[in-house]
């Protein structure tokens, strides 16, 4: 990220409320250097989607997908492991009818 990870998770919620879904910061972490998760939930389809950031080779940040997990408690359970391992960890949970994750950097869905 270019920004402290504060700004860029403010940033995000911000994006999501006008493009007229719902975000919520679950956990903040470090506000310098903290990683982020994004869950993303579309309750009118039951669809729900994790994303994390990763760094590619050329430096440039990619968001991926660490589990194909389909039921939300299970990403749930993702996340609270990840947690424990990274008390510097930001979670950000967004729900939109769309499913639109609102993240700007390149998204490898695969």
């Amino acid at each position: 990220m270019k920004f402290s990870t504060d700004i860029w998770v403010a940033a995000l919620i911000r994006r999501v409320e006008l493009g007229g879904g719902f975000a919520v910061l679950a956990h903040k972490g470090d506000a310098r250097a903290g990683s982020v998760l994004v869950k993303v939930v579309n309750r009118s389809s039951g669809q729900v989607r994790l994303f994390a950031e990763a760094t590619r080779a050329d430096g440039e940040t990619v968001w991926m997908r660490p589990s194909r997990a389909v039921h939300e408690a299970d990403l749930d359970t993702y996340i609270a492991r990840a947690r424990r391992i990274d008390p510097d960890l930001w979670v950000v949970e967004i729900e939109d009818r769309q499913g639109r994750h609102f993240l700007t950097e390149d998204v490898e869905e695969g």
